[in-house]
């Protein structure tokens, strides 16, 4: 079986999280690997946590692999033909960029990049590429949001009357190289790394909002830790979302759903999925999962899967989706920066 030989830039819990699937996935071999911090070259991941709980790092077998410090010099090796960039977000655009010019796939770790100008800039080199791209939001991908979506689709439930969207994480002060989590311009904030899923499954549901409106609290270092969104629709939908990383490092990871419709209402959370019509019992929702427990495995399963002529690089995001979550994020950014301004989308 032919083999998509595989670099990765950034080793912490998402690049991991990366190295972990792509190790298991027969469609795929990886020989390289590029991080800043020394330890994390050698194998030593003790110091890597995630915020979704279940962390067990010790070492990993880097056996075989080619090791770098800089990420460019893994871009500029001539076996790498993926590259898997999850390094900080401020350097995304760099990364992608240089990858994409330099002939590799690449598949991003959301959010894309920090700003909507940045976020354009790689896709208009995207638009320029012959290779495979795509942004690793998911949760478009992971099972429950994915079998919700395909009964919407199927008329489930009807025209969507409201929507509500929760993503909650402990907070995460210290988890990452350098802290770069609690620097604004690094990460944006919990308003970009994390309730950017939620943002695109405002688009993935709803399509585009045409405004927004952004409330929030602002952590000790000056990023947002928590928003509350209302999605302005023409048609007049009620939608909204909720999330961030403000709560006690005790709290449980925690991601939830709520969708009523005309004639039903799909809810996921920790129970896992039901479907309540508008008359007679409550149906449990049987997710089958198989070889592929996760978002993050579907999407790069997908992936490996159009890199090798298989499937569409497509499937689950639009290139154009990416740019237009960014566009949702920039109005709410600056609603909050307002004290809850609503602010129009302004769509590039």
């Amino acid at each position: 079986m032919k083999q998509v030989k595989v670099g990765i830039i950034g080793f912490g819990f998402m690049g991991t999280t990366h190295f972990r699937i792509h190790s298991a996935n027969p469609k795929s071999k990886i020989v390289a690997i590029a991080d800043a911090d020394e330890d994390k070259r050698k194998g030593d991941i003790r110091k890597v946590h995630g915020n979704i709980g279940g962390d067990v790092n010790d070492f990993l077998d880097l056996t075989g692999i080619k090791v770098y410090e800089d990420g460019m010099d893994l871009i500029n090796d001539p076996e790498v033909e993926e590259v898997d960039i999850c390094a900080p977000t401020y350097l995304h655009a760099k990364f992608a960029i240089a990858a994409l010019k330099a002939g590799k796939h690449v598949l991003l770790e959301k959010p894309a990049a920090l700003t909507v100008e940045d976020v354009q800039a790689v896709m208009d080199q995207v638009s320029k590429s012959k290779t495979c791209f795509t942004v690793g939001l998911c949760v478009r991908a992971w099972p429950e949001y994915r079998k919700a979506f395909e009964l919407f689709k199927a008329g489930k439930i009807g025209k969507i009357r409201s929507a509500l969207f929760k993503r909650f994480s402990p907070n995460i002060d210290g988890d990452a190289w350098k802290n770069w989590f609690m620097t604004d311009a690094n990460s944006g904030g919990a308003l970009l790394d994390l309730h950017m899923h939620d943002i695109d499954q405002v688009l993935y549901f709803c399509g585009k909002p045409k405004a927004v409106t952004t409330i929030g609290t602002w952590y000790k270092t000056g990023i947002p830790d928590h928003s509350f969104t209302l999605y302005h629709f023409e048609d007049g939908q009620a939608v909204a979302a909720e999330g961030g990383w403000s709560a006690p490092r005790t709290v449980v990871f925690d991601m939830s759903f709520q969708l009523v419709g005309t004639e039903g209402t799909l809810v996921f959370n920790s129970t896992g999925l039901w479907f309540y019509p508008v008359e007679g019992a409550a149906e449990k929702i049987d997710v089958n999962v198989g070889d592929l427990p996760t978002g993050w495995h579907v999407e790069i399963d997908n992936f490996l899967s159009a890199v090798l002529g298989e499937s569409s690089d497509q499937k689950y995001l639009p290139h154009a989706d990416v740019v237009a979550g960014a566009c949702i994020h920039e109005a709410e950014r600056k609603s909050l920066e307002n004290k809850g301004e609503t602010v129009v989308v302004n769509y590039r």
